[in-house]
């Protein structure tokens, strides 16, 4: 094919992962399972040719030009059925399950929809692990711990059903084209599913303004008696703000106020 900043387009957020001590480390850190791997937007192979050396593999590749670049490069490993290959969408395949059978997602995905992927992997009784490449600053969203200045949300969410760490951070001059931020590398190992859409709505209520106390950001649906018992209850100063408080915390205080 012609060079990779040629090939990628924009709207697709293709950055190929070009830097081969990058790629022998993510299949390093692959969990030790008997799952199939599912990658989504394999793009060139690169990981791919790692990939399905080691485990059976499903792929979803959006861009219709790299899905025939793929069926010809891996024509052997699809025959073989080492790689099931999807040319589409793979948000049009995941209905509440994207596999009949338990599976682990390693891929380095798009940036533009890491976050929606992530959270659709933690809500899939199949998806049993999670080994990612996307951003570094939504990466430390992921992992960051109270007190930390990234910690929110989605911190809370993925904690409370998984196991979350950066294992490798990656800079821009692993891809070719080189993307304008830093990435890295970012390993969840569930315990339960995300399932619970009350206590999500919750937590964005409670981190609609960070800088914000945490009793003032829940008075927006909360009325102030209920409150000043719940935080009485679990000793909460009124003064905390939402980054200083565990996962564990933010469970006690819905379970008292919903």
């Amino acid at each position: 094919m012609q060079n990779r900043s040629a090939i990628a387009k924009k709207r697709f957020g293709q950055n190929f992962l070009r830097d081969q001590a990058v790629l022998a480390q993510i299949i390093q850190s692959i969990p030790n399972t008997s799952h199939r791997i599912v990658e989504i937007g394999p793009g060139l192979g690169d990981l791919t040719n790692y990939l399905v050396d080691v485990k059976s593999v499903t792929a979803f590749e959006v861009d219709t030009d790299l899905c025939k670049h793929l069926q010809h490069h891996f024509a052997d490993a699809i025959a073989t059925d080492r790689l099931t290959l999807h040319c589409g969408d793979v948000l049009e395949h995941w209905k509440s399950e994207l596999l009949d059978e338990p599976y682990d997602l390693v891929a380095n995905l798009p940036y533009y929809i890491a976050t929606n992927i992530i959270l659709k992997a933690l809500a899939d009784p199949a998806c049993k692990n999670l080994l990612v490449m996307i951003q570094r600053e939504v990466a430390e969203k992921f992992s960051a711990a109270p007190n930390e200045r990234a910690f929110g949300a989605l911190s809370v969410i993925t904690q409370s059903v998984a196991d979350v760490e950066i294992v490798l951070h990656v800079p821009p001059t692993a891809f070719e084209p080189a993307p304008k931020v830093d990435s890295a590398v970012l390993l969840i190992s569930k315990r339960a599913n995300r399932n619970d859409e009350g206590f999500e709505d919750f937590l964005r209520v409670a981190f609609t303004q960070p800088r914000k106390t945490l009793h003032k950001n829940l008075t927006a649906c909360y009325d102030g008696d209920s409150l000043i018992e719940a935080f009485k209850t679990l000793e909460l100063e009124r003064t905390i703000r939402p980054h200083q408080l565990c996962t564990s915390d933010f469970h006690r205080l819905y379970a008292l106020l919903k």
